[in-house]
């Protein structure tokens, strides 16, 4: 399953990380929904019912624009049924924060959703999972295996919009979306689920359940393009992949009231020493920068699927994410 995840990059950088290729293989980078850039909200720790950034078609808000013209939107993590009936969308009954993908054709929350058509892809940097050994949950973050030696910045002969994003690389989860409005009037929600298959071989370790990943701009495409690809055959992308890599993280993440860098921070389990919070851990520090850091060699701590089959413990907390985290040229948000 996904109960938790982490996304902290600034919007603008949000729309350089999720360029996608349309049908005809040009090079887009989507722009955010009227209003949606100021209702995202960069966090260390994000959990259901918050608000996180997806990629969907731009066809779903505008009947005229192209189907493979994609657009960021912000949506609530947990989806509510358009036919739901009560006025405060807290009163659900049940969790949707996830959905099965086994399940997709059986419950209505989720099939009327996915025969319309309503996929998106979720983007996070990484998500969090709980491994339970012994009675005791061990917190990991998972995320793609990153480019090493990659910046984010751009050189003087080269824009911002046409430089080749090579910041961190998002995590792109299928996910399912629906709109729905209070029966008494009120704005539109937007909200969504992440769906979920069975763990593969190297995250079986940690949980039995994992997110379904959508691996490259084409399974990114085919996804969102409902309108070329059918439901049936967009299924077919939803298999366990092999592809992630992870490293145990501190205690801090089991609360969402912490939400600070340390969330992240590399735990080395032979020390037993776990994080301890900072002054600053129960607020958000956004870190904004238009170059950000340069990203090392990852270290033994970061396990990939085709090296591990089983979650081991690591042995130094060092590489691509430990220079990201502490990149001397970020700045705290200002406002």
């Amino acid at each position: 399953m996904c109960g938790r995840t982490a996304c902290t990059l600034a919007p603008d950088e949000v729309s350089r990380a999720c360029r996608y290729r349309d049908r005809k293989g040009r090079l887009r980078q989507p722009r955010w929904r009227d209003g949606d850039a100021d209702k995202y909200r960069p966090s260390y720790n994000k959990n259901p019912q918050s608000m996180s950034p997806v990629l969907l078609s731009k066809r779903h808000f505008d009947k005229s624009a192209s189907v493979d013209k994609c657009v960021l939107a912000t949506m609530r993590w947990g989806l509510i049924p358009a036919w739901f009936g009560e006025n405060d969308p807290s009163k659900m009954r049940y969790s949707t924060s996830n959905c099965r993908s086994d399940g997709l054709l059986v419950k209505k929350s989720y099939k009327e959703p996915l025969l319309k058509g309503q996929r998106c892809v979720v983007l996070a940097d990484g998500f969090y999972e709980w491994r339970t050994q012994d009675k005791v949950k061990q917190p990991f973050f998972i995320y793609f295996p990153q480019t090493l030696g990659s910046t984010g910045g751009k050189t003087d002969d080269q824009s911002i919009e046409t430089k080749e994003w090579t910041g961190w690389k998002l995590l792109t989860m299928a996910g399912l979306f629906d709109c729905w409005t209070p029966p008494d009037g009120g704005d539109p929600l937007y909200s969504y689920s992440i769906i979920t298959v069975d763990a593969s071989p190297n995250l079986e370790g940690i949980h039995h359940r994992m997110p379904a990943i959508l691996d490259g701009e084409e399974e990114v495409r085919s996804w969102l393009d409902f309108g070329e690809v059918k439901s049936s055959q967009a299924m077919k992308l939803l298999q366990p992949k092999n592809i992630l890599t992870f490293h145990p993280v501190s205690s801090l993440v089991n609360s969402t009231r912490n939400n600070s860098p340390e969330c992240l921070q590399p735990l080395d389990l032979q020390s037993k020493k776990d994080v301890k919070p900072k002054g600053s851990s129960k607020m958000m520090s956004w870190l904004k920068s238009s170059t950000p850091s340069k990203r090392k060699e990852p270290s033994s701590c970061e396990t990939t699927g085709e090296e591990e089959s089983k979650a081991k413990t690591p042995r130094k907390s060092a590489g691509p994410l430990q220079q990201w985290l502490h990149g001397a040229s970020k700045k705290p948000r200002t406002k």
